[in-house]
């Protein structure tokens, strides 16, 4: 027997409902995947985000001398304080040479800063400098190496740790060839080129630095008393004998000035 045309109709609209059910259950299925992925892909970015943040202290500490981008500031000149964390513009450098003083361990250093070749660089220096922020920080870190001979200053507690709450970039004017003559003046870095934050280096004798990364940003040179800190701070050595680490001659700078 031909089944009724209600009948007919029941299976139609049973099959029609069935696929209608299939579809939404496809489509919460998709919805239920895309979903995993998405928070696979966010748990995998953080641990790489955090693997990132440990390799760049970890260079800062342990490799060549010393992810954020930028704050940009409404700051002209040098002599306005900044507030924590607040980067100066670039135009406080005014592209020019700035010309002064660094004082450390009261042996006067006279300095010469490029501020057109490394303009967000020398801006944030000089800033610091205007702001009293090296005044009493100390020189953490002595390099005596074959190819390297450095000593670091300006560490936001001393200890060559990286200020978090102030970084910058890109690296400006770093040497292609990697060669560093004695006298530069550098900003240390964290490996990437927005870690660069308070801390420099002087090269004490003509120095190679790795150029992965974009190498480290030459902010000017010291143009008279290096031989003074040479045989007063360097020749005295590294603690323990070391060819890396703190100097044995307790190191501060007493007083940075610009102009």
């Amino acid at each position: 027997m031909a089944p009724s045309k209600n009948t007919e109709r029941e299976v139609r609209e049973a099959r029609d409902r069935l696929r209608r059910y299939n579809a939404r259950q496809a489509v919460n299925a998709h919805r239920i995947k895309r979903r995993r992925r998405d928070n696979i892909i966010a748990v995998v970015g953080l641990v790489v985000i955090a693997a990132l943040a440990t390799t760049a202290q970890v260079l800062y500490f342990s490799g060549g001398p010393g992810t954020p981008e930028p704050t940009a500031s409404a700051t002209s000149t040098p002599e306005a304080s900044l507030n924590v964390g607040e980067v100066p513009s670039p135009d406080v450098a005014e592209a020019r040479t700035w010309t002064g003083t660094l004082t450390i361990n009261d042996i006067p250093l006279a300095v010469s800063l490029d501020g057109a070749a490394a303009p967000q660089a020398v801006a944030s220096v000089i800033t610091d400098a205007a702001n009293g922020y090296y005044d009493g920080s100390t020189c953490h870190r002595l390099v005596n190496t074959e190819s390297l001979k450095t000593l670091q200053c300006g560490s936001v507690d001393g200890t060559g740790a990286i200020d978090t709450t102030y970084s910058f970039g890109p690296i400006e004017n770093a040497p292609a060839d990697g060669l560093y003559p004695t006298g530069t003046i550098a900003l240390a870095n964290g490996g990437t080129a927005y870690s660069q934050d308070h801390q420099f280096f002087i090269i004490l004798g003509d120095s190679v630095l790795p150029t992965e990364g974009g190498g480290y940003t030459v902010i000017g040179t010291v143009t008279s008393g290096l031989d003074i800190l040479q045989s007063t701070v360097a020749d005295a050595g590294i603690v323990d004998g070391a060819e890396d680490g703190s100097p044995v001659v307790a190191t501060t700078i007493s007083g940075f000035t610009v102009q």
